[in-house]
């Protein structure tokens, strides 16, 4: 995105201009890293779409898969994909862009079928490109297979030279099809697809949230640490899974529970059975999923996203209070913890920025010029509101720090005397490596810097975060842990080592 508006001069168009030295204000970085963090992926599945033996052609499954998907469309917008089980034959349409650009009745209607599987990405690992796009469907020796899969994989790097030195073809530079192949060869020597899923546990390691539909059953895995979620639904007497509850809510389910870390699940004819990986389980769910990624009508882990948030803005208020006259969000996901600080400190929550709806994606800009105004559009400040106000302004996080640079310039220039930022996570000082797009420490505006410094920075008052000691204390106290690497740098398994991009990323582009 950009500087803050007292930045006047555009940055280079080749990769960087260091505003610290040309402005002394704060980089600009472009690099096509956006300020503010990704939406994880999202999966949803159904097995047995509703209806009867003689409505097996039906397109009922990806009618529910498309809804699903739709209440996970915050996750990625980047790709979106449907895959349906017709009697054993797989049919799949995917592509680029967001649900209502790649789907329509006509597409839906062709894709028949009981059950199914769905995908949207924004991509972690992997370029954005159409090949990336999921879900996964091969023909092998045994079948036939789609996978669609949230997280990433530490290994994939690994596990890629090793299928390549041994002949194997990829056409994608995501982990998924690396999933995908693992799965299909340990089918081979496996009496049952669950097995083979089981082998491909034991030797895939990281973050894994995994669907995968075969003619006769859907299965549903997760890592052993449980870093992403899935959770199980029921309608009549299909079975659901999705990323987060609100999908389930979508399509008319009802909530069961969570699958568990280090879990298989098998539906084959409308029964479901429960399998044990035998891999050691660490539970270390991702902070973010709470912090900013999941929506906030989910449950995740049996604790209310909504609830989580509006508790770490009340723990804001108790360790950072700011002498102020109203608290400010940053929409959407600042809205929660700003009713949490505002009813903590008794001081009003007011609307003081509006968010365009009809943005669904932005871009990076070439220049500073062009990203202020990309900001601008997309948040605009209520100056009613904001005018000689002294403003506490609530946002879920600080990445890099353009946007927020940009947010408190905004509001001091309609009227605000004072903006005091408060973000409703813990620095990130450290990069991520488990599905979210945590960039590497250069990036980082908290890294090597004090609060004080921030504030210079930033053109704010003062900034100040939720401790990571408050964070454990909301989230592990209902009973959830944590995964907490990307403020702490205690990552819960090993990174992976320097990734060989060029060995890794070598996209075939159809033009």
């Amino acid at each position: 995105m950009g500087c803050e508006a007292a930045c006047t001069a555009d940055c280079t168009a080749d990769g960087k201009a260091d505003c610290m030295t040309d402005c002394g204000v704060i980089d600009c970085v472009m690099d096509g890293m956006p300020d503010q963090l990704h939406e994880e992926c999202g999966v949803f599945g159904i097995a047995g779409a509703h209806g009867t033996a003689e409505s097996t052609d039906s397109s009922e499954a990806a009618v529910s898969a498309f809804m699903g998907l739709f209440s996970l469309q915050h996750r990625g917008q980047e790709a979106c994909g449907i895959a349906v089980n017709d009697a054993g034959v797989i049919s799949c349409h995917k592509g680029q862009g967001l649900l209502m650009e790649v789907f329509n009745d006509k597409k839906l209607a062709v894709l028949k079928g009981r059950s199914a599987i769905g995908h949207v990405r924004y991509s972690t690992t992997g370029d954005s490109i159409a090949e990336n796009a999921q879900p996964i469907a091969v023909s092998h020796i045994k079948g036939n297979l789609a996978i669609a899969h949230n997280g990433n994989l530490v290994n994939a790097g690994a596990l890629r030279q090793e299928i390549e030195l041994q002949g194997g073809i990829f056409h994608s530079t995501g982990d998924s099809e690396i999933i995908a192949y693992t799965i299909v060869r340990e089918r081979i020597g496996s009496a049952s697809i669950e097995e083979a899923v089981l082998k491909t546990m034991h030797r895939i390691h990281g973050a894994y949230s995994l669907l995968a539909m075969s003619p006769r059953k859907l299965i549903a895995a997760r890592d052993p640490n449980g870093f992403r979620p899935l959770c199980v639904g029921k309608i009549d007497d299909d079975y659901l899974f999705a990323s987060e509850t609100c999908a389930i809510d979508a399509v008319g389910g009802k909530y069961i529970r969570d699958v568990e870390p280090g879990e298989i699940i098998v539906v084959e004819d409308g029964k479901l059975t429960s399998i044990d990986s035998g891999l050691p389980v660490q539970r270390s769910f991702c902070s973010f999923e709470f912090i900013y990624f999941s929506r906030p009508d989910s449950i995740i882990s049996g604790i209310g996203v909504d609830w989580a948030r509006r508790e770490m803005g009340r723990a804001l208020a108790r360790e950072c209070g700011a002498d102020a006259d109203i608290v400010v969000a940053v929409p959407d996901s600042g809205l929660s913890a700003a009713r949490g600080y505002a009813e903590e400190s008794g001081l009003p929550n007011t609307t003081g920025l509006i968010k365009n709806r009809y943005i669904g994606r932005t871009f990076i800009q070439p220049t500073q010029g062009r990203r202020e105004r990309d900001v601008r559009l997309k948040l605009n400040p209520l100056s009613a509101n904001v005018s000689g106000k002294r403003v506490v302004l609530i946002d879920d996080s600080i990445v890099r720090g353009t946007t927020s640079a940009l947010i408190v310039s905004a509001l001091r220039d309609a009227g605000a005397t004072e903006v005091h930022l408060r973000s409703s996570a813990p620095p990130f000082r450290y990069p991520c490596y488990f599905g979210t797009d945590v960039p590497d420490r250069d990036h980082l505006i908290a890294v090597g810097r004090t609060e004080e410094d921030l504030a210079k920075l930033l053109g704010a008052n003062s900034v100040a975060y939720l401790s990571d000691e408050s964070l454990s204390r909301i989230l592990e106290g209902a009973g959830c842990p944590i995964c907490k690497a990307c403020f702490t740098g205690k990552y819960p398994i090993d990174p992976p080592p320097e990734p060989d991009e060029g060995a890794f990323q070598r996209p075939i582009r159809m033009i």
